[in-house]
């Protein structure tokens, strides 16, 4: 059985809002699997979907391109191990260099990017900085209306795509989908493997014990509708005026929202956490 860090117990909570003792009993049943672990949560408890992971596991920063007309953007995402290392020049001049790169041939695999001058000029980089810096990923919104929103701490940003509006809406858009972090854009778009695992947590919790199966499939048909309007873009109030959804939002301005695109630093990179404590005093005891 995985050993239950003291670390993880504290992430839990957090991300659940429960006890101590709840939280580490759970992460003991669970293997110390946090989402295993906010899964059963959510059965035995009927509490809402936990928050989403707080902390990334590597640093870096995100760059963004859109061309002037509105026709394309492009994301990049450069990891460094430290945030010491992601505010060097020579980091954020490489970040750049492959970010023009990137919008100027609209090339998104990295393993091509880094075959020619990019994976030298990286290579030279970390020969001078000491660190590993990797060019993770970088994506391209092509078509319609197109335009981004980075956050200020270079660590989040998205790029919206319209079919009409203004650029003006689009950025405004983008700017609530980095904020608030929808799933789709229209709930009929939510993937059903998704739907269906809502719904075999919501069937689990206590409420639904020992009702009538036709009272059953109503409350969870409520609560699938509820999580869909939670998560639909177009469903959702809007960050800067919550007396407006987004759908309507754009629909008055005369436009239509297409896709978005939303990434985060160091999102599903996984490392090991290090306890020191422990660390030191294991090496006091030798």
């Amino acid at each position: 059985m995985a050993a239950v860090s003291a670390a993880l117990v504290k992430e839990l909570r957090d991300r659940t809002g429960l006890g101590m003792m709840e939280c580490k009993k759970a992460l003991a049943a669970a293997n110390a699997d946090i989402e295993v672990a906010i899964e059963e949560l959510r059965k035995s408890s009927g509490m809402k979907a936990a928050k989403k992971a707080g902390r990334t596991a590597a640093e870096g920063t995100i760059v963004m391109r859109v061309a002037d007309d509105a026709s394309y953007g492009v994301l990049v995402e450069i990891n460094s191990e430290t945030d010491f290392a992601s505010r060097d020049e020579g980091f954020i001049a490489f970040s750049n260099k492959v970010a023009d790169v990137v919008f100027a041939t609209k090339e998104t695999d990295m393993a091509v990017l880094l075959a020619g001058e990019i994976g030298q000029a990286r290579e030279a980089l970390v020969q001078k900085i000491g660190e590993n810096i990797t060019p993770r990923r970088a994506v391209l919104v092509e078509g319609g209306l197109v335009a981004g929103y980075l956050h200020s701490n270079g660590q989040i940003a998205s790029l919206v795509q319209l079919e009409g509006g203004s650029e003006e809406l689009a950025k405004d858009v983008a700017m609530h989908v980095t904020a608030v972090n929808p799933r789709v854009v229209r709930g009929e778009d939510m993937p059903a493997e998704v739907l269906a695992k809502e719904e075999e947590i919501i069937r689990a919790q206590p409420d639904m014990a020992g009702k009538p199966a036709e009272i059953v499939d109503k409350m969870i048909g409520g609560r699938i509708k509820k999580f869909l309007a939670e998560n639909s873009l177009n469903d959702q109030p809007f960050v800067k005026n919550p007396e407006v959804k987004v759908g309507q939002l754009a629909k008055e301005a005369g436009a239509t929202v297409t896709s978005f695109v939303r990434i985060e630093v160091g999102e599903g990179i996984e490392v090991e956490e290090t306890d020191f404590a422990a660390e030191v005093a294991a090496q006091l005891k030798g």
